[in-house]
């Protein structure tokens, strides 16, 4: 699918609900937003009627797992843009954990330019922190900032830098050019045998337990590290109730941190183990009833900026396994607006403008991006989707954009579909299917 916005086409969405407010017209022209209003003239142009659609501005994710280049077998940059798409994204952030590793300027380079050749969405390229992910040696960071696909996260994720030096220096270096160190919190120590949350349910099954102080006992480190430099701080997937009251307590201090959840995360208990169902393996671990309802309010008061997929594909050989032998994480990018509409707006937490701050704008600015992220206004780049939020259907893997298959929710009934999406005025989804 070719990405040039010069051949667009002019179209006309009439009575979309912008951002869950009233009914609506807008008109799209060049890859752009041309008009709002009400009665807007077609004058040629196609039209959409998006009675009872709720309009977005094209979703954002922090955290996508694209596999390209070295695991293809999970997903490639084709079909992970895809997912995205047809989940309602126009631009994700491709972690570094690839082989090789994206932790020179030649490797996130080439992931830039596949993102480019596919059109589906915007891709920007996640920079390692360490040397392969080793945690030992600083990657080329500026290299990567100068290279054309002008890299501004760095994470390590999947493995956590745990060296407290080895993360000042990070956090000192990322600072001349606003870059952001996005920090997988795990102390190593502390979870090595880990299969699970460490509580009720792994006594009962067990299973090695994963203590929520090994998340919380390095974000603690490291809001103090990012205080002391006065550097950028990004925390992935937190997961724990004592994790939100420490981001809290940071930000409240005015210190430079933000942090992301996932929908998983929002909506599923370490219960689920029970079990035995290795698409319930994931890392940072599923855990209690009281974690996720604090994520949700920390999620709905700002504390947590936004909501990140962590889109993490696996082949069926990798996951349809006994538990100990099952790879960590699960995919995302398709189910993430439903699983938010579900656990945050029908519940009342979110409305429509909060989900388009959580999932469009903050992800944006905290990635940097340009021409994502924006207002729903004339002038401003065409990168919109359009959602029906009564719609209500089972998932079913098997209609899925995603090479991979490994979703938690194979059956389960969720609210929300993606009807249209749009990347700078074309449509790369239409009517609900790919465009």
């Amino acid at each position: 699918m070719s990405a040039d916005p010069t051949d667009q086409n002019r179209t006309l969405i009439r009575g979309a609900r912008v951002l869950g407010g009233d009914p609506a017209d807008l008109l799209i022209d060049g890859g752009t937003v041309a008009a709002t209003g009400t009665g807007l003239a077609a004058d040629g142009a196609e039209v959409i009627d998006a009675t009872g659609l709720v309009l977005l501005p094209g979703l954002v994710d922090l955290h996508t797992h694209l596999r390209e280049p070295g695991r293809e077998d999970s997903e490639t940059v084709l079909t992970g843009t895809r997912a995205a798409a047809a989940g309602g994204f126009t631009a994700v952030h491709a972690m570094a954990n690839t082989f090789p590793v994206a932790d020179t300027a030649g490797v996130v380079e080439q992931v830039w330019r596949l993102g480019a050749a596919s059109g589906y969405c915007d891709v920007q390229p996640v920079g390692a922190v360490t040397v392969g992910l080793g945690g030992r040696q600083l990657a080329e960071l500026g290299a990567m900032h100068d290279s054309a696909a002008g890299v501004t996260v760095f994470s390590d994720d999947g493995k956590c830098v745990d060296d407290a030096v080895i993360m000042r220096r990070a956090l000192e270096y990322v600072k001349a050019f606003d870059g952001v160190v996005a920090q997988h919190a795990q102390e190593p120590r502390l979870t090595e045998g880990a299969q699970m949350n460490e509580g009720t349910v792994s006594a009962d099954l067990g299973l090695g337990g994963w203590p929520a102080v090994a998340e919380e006992s390095i974000i603690a480190r490291d809001v103090l590290l990012a205080a002391h430099v006065g550097s950028r701080l990004h925390i992935c997937h937190v997961s724990t109730a004592g994790s939100v009251e420490l981001v809290r307590w940071a930000k409240s201090k005015g210190w430079r941190v933000t942090a992301e959840v996932t929908p998983h995360h929002l909506l599923l208990t370490d219960e689920l183990v029970r079990s035995y169902d290795p698409v319930y393996k994931v890392n940072p671990p599923l855990r209690t009833e009281e974690d996720v309802l604090a994520l949700r309010a920390a999620l709905a008061d700002g504390t947590i900026d936004c909501v990140a997929t962590d889109h993490a594909p696996h082949p069926h050989e990798d996951k349809d396994c006994e538990w100990g032998a099952a790879a960590m994480g699960m995919i995302g990018l398709e189910t993430a607006l439903s699983v938010v509409q579900h656990t945050m707006v029908d519940t009342g937490l979110l409305d429509w403008a909060g989900v388009a701050d959580r999932m469009s704008y903050r992800p944006a600015a905290i990635g940097r991006l340009t021409g994502q992220g924006r207002p729903v206004a004339v002038g401003e780049p065409a990168n919109l989707t359009l959602v029906d939020p009564a719609h209500r259907a089972p998932v079913d893997p098997a209609a899925f954009a995603s090479r991979s298959r490994n979703t938690p929710y194979r059956g389960r009934e969720l609210p929300g579909r993606v009807v249209h999406t749009f990347l700078r005025g074309r449509a790369t989804v239409r009517d609900g299917k790919l465009a």
